[in-house]
């Protein structure tokens, strides 16, 4: 039976609290321990003692000592009780209090104390979300090994539809219970590549795709929750580093593939989520084109084959390959999975409007050798990347296991 966690649910004052009573009982059901501690207006949306019938435990709120007179510190007590905070919903006003590392409430104080695995489940209108200041609060929050669970696109109680709403109840607790499997990739090492490459045309144009990175940055993130010893060959994106990832910075295709010969004998296991460009001028030109000469005459060439080359460079990791189709998904991921001496070919439809290039969610069908298909359904970009490793660390256990059973 899967190991129980303690769950600290920190509910904010949004209107998207009214899904806390379901996230208990979901915790609950899945055999989980669970306490809850709520903001001042969070009662607003809320009430106490739904969530104390729920959780059988009083919630936390404004007191800071126990009641019998012990001295005890509440938030100190509570942040050695969890194994988990999970603060949903987390609203802008939250978000400001954790990046700053601001102390005025129980939860802001409890989540300062606290040395565990800490997710948040931010909900707000789609204005706020863009903003600035927000963004530079998310960006903290995961520099210090923070797990964003969404926000999602989807209705909103201004009665509009957009980026904000709050990840539906499963994907945060499927979150939640993610953070289980942290360690188990420790004394691994995991080399993931992302994002697009460019390929010059002139001294101020490239050739690219529309390929965002945040798929491989979200495999990087989760491999290095697992305690993976992550490095991360990155493509030009604008995203931040996940916490405790080793990231190395190139433009071009060959950059990529001389950075990745040289790092992948080092790694156990390697995941090309990066958009390579296939091809690429034969020769850039040395100064701008110009639209008065009219079109240029392009010639290209291809690009290096990472993967296919993969088997050569680190013929024992386990080698995993991603390839974003617009039609024949199925068949052209298996061609690819023989052609190109691969493990596992992770493919996804990006014709699709929810899943496309810069979705923050996907759908992804992994193709193995002389195996089943798995397909993992439609979520956040994290959750998928948890649901892959999951899959990689059952399969590397199994090879691991026969080869002790055979001496090899």
């Amino acid at each position: 039976m899967p190991e129980s966690l303690n769950v600290l649910l920190g509910v904010s004052g949004g209107i998207a609290a009214f899904k806390a009573p379901e996230i208990v009982r979901s915790l609950r059901g899945n055999g989980h321990s669970v306490r809850c501690a709520m903001t001042r207006s969070a009662g607003a949306f809320v009430t106490p003692l739904t969530l104390e019938v729920l959780t059988e435990f009083p919630v936390y709120r404004e007191e800071y000592l126990q009641a019998n007179n012990s001295g005890e510190e509440l938030h100190i007590s509570a942040a050695r009780w969890a194994d988990v905070i999970c603060v949903a919903p987390a609203t802008c006003n939250t978000l400001a209090r954790l990046a700053l590392g601001l102390a005025d409430d129980f939860l802001a104080t409890t989540c300062l104390a606290f040395t565990g695995s800490l997710l948040v489940a931010p909900a707000m209108t789609s204005e706020m979300w863009e903003k600035e200041a927000i963004q530079a609060h998310v960006t903290t929050l995961q520099g210090r090994g923070v797990i964003l669970v969404g926000p999602v696109v989807g209705p909103l109680a201004t009665g509009e539809t957009g980026m904000g709403r709050m990840a539906e109840p499963d994907e945060i607790v499927a979150a939640i219970e993610g953070t289980r499997n942290r360690g188990d990739l420790r004394g691994r090492t995991v080399l993931i590549t992302a994002g697009p490459t460019h390929e010059a045309l002139d001294p101020v144009r490239f050739l690219s795709n529309r390929s965002s990175g945040k798929m491989g940055f979200s495999l990087a993130a989760e491999a290095a929750s697992r305690g993976a010893r992550t490095l991360l060959v990155s493509g030009p994106v604008c995203l931040p580093t996940p916490h405790g990832v080793e990231r190395i910075d190139v433009t071009t295709a060959a950059e990529m593939a001389e950075t990745v010969e040289k790092l992948a004998p080092e790694a156990g296991i390697v995941i090309m989520a990066a958009a390579v460009a296939d091809f690429r001028p034969e020769s850039a030109f040395e100064s701008k084109l110009k639209k008065v000469s009219g079109p240029p005459e392009l010639r290209l060439e291809g690009t290096e084959d990472i993967l296919t080359r993969l088997g050569e460079i680190a013929p024992n990791a386990l080698r995993v390959g991603f390839a974003a189709e617009t039609e024949k998904l199925e068949s052209e991921a298996r061609r690819k999975l023989e052609g190109k001496n691969a493990h596992w070919i992770v493919a996804n439809d990006v014709s699709r409007s929810d899943i496309g290039f810069g979705s923050e969610d996907n759908e992804v069908t992994v193709f193995r050798r002389n195996q089943p298909s798995v397909t993992i359904p439609l979520q956040a970009k994290r959750l998928v990347a948890g649901r892959l490793f999951d899959l990689m660390q059952q399969e590397l256990e199994g090879v691991e296991a026969g080869m002790a059973t055979t001496g090899g």
